[in-house]
């Protein structure tokens, strides 16, 4: 892996809702440590620093350090709680690892070959389905990520589950039969294009049927009205 991340963290002394509200008011994640047969340690990060490494997809299925007081821990990232609008991160799960017990992440999905793919160099459409793996494996054998190659597709043609080349020793969560190999991405043809007018669904629909508008329609009447008024005298 060529990625390391490590982060400084404290003990939280107090916990409860009023103890992390007031951590976030301070600028710090209160976050969780458990795992690997010890008891949860509550814990508390640099909201900053956590941002700054939030920025890279890999912080989510890598093995990371925790270095609380003068000890290190060997971790994953196995929750994260997100402020709904701000952009502010309220909460921090981490699994303490062993490295003789098999770990369940999800792993992202790096497509390879775009530029190759003959479906897409005739004008098809890229349609990624899925783009994580939930698997399993050694924390030593976690990969970053799992790649797919698309040079080969072309227009009509998909990549299911079950065709998908994992690392060594890397297995999926969840074992994958016929019925269930769903796809992961496709090519397909593209659509018509929209008509550059933007015209009301109804409009659209009296051009085409030939059908007069509920206006010409009250103007037709109103003619009949007038006309047999006009008799009348």
């Amino acid at each position: 892996m060529s990625v390391s991340f490590e982060f400084e963290a404290q003990v939280r002394e107090a916990s409860g809702k009023p103890a992390a509200r007031r951590l976030r008011r301070e600028d710090k994640v209160p976050a969780i440590l458990y795992g690997a047969g010890k008891e949860p340690m509550p814990i508390s990060l640099s909201h900053n620093k956590v941002i700054k490494a939030l920025e890279h997809e890999a912080i989510y299925s890598h093995i990371l350090t925790l270095n609380i007081d003068k000890n290190s821990e060997k971790v994953v990232l196995k929750a994260l709680s997100r402020h709904p609008f701000k952009p502010k991160i309220l909460h921090m799960d981490f699994l303490r690892i062993n490295t003789k017990e098999k770990l369940h992440m999800r792993v992202p999905l790096h497509f390879l070959g775009e530029a190759k793919s003959p479906g897409l160099k005739d004008g098809g459409i890229l349609t990624k389905l899925i783009t994580h793996l939930d698997v399993t494996c050694l924390p030593l054998d976690l990969p970053e990520y799992v790649e797919v190659d698309i040079s080969a597709l072309a227009i009509g043609d998909s990549i299911h589950m079950s065709t998908i080349t994992l690392p060594k020793n890397v297995a999926l969560t969840h074992a994958i039969d016929h019925e269930h190999d769903q796809v992961v991405v496709s090519i397909h043809e593209p659509r018509a294009e929209e008509p550059e007018e933007t015209a009301a669904p109804v409009a659209v629909e009296t051009v085409i049927t030939g059908q007069k508008t509920p206006e010409e329609v009250a103007a037709d009447e109103a003619k009949e009205a007038s006309a047999k008024e006009k008799a009348k005298k």
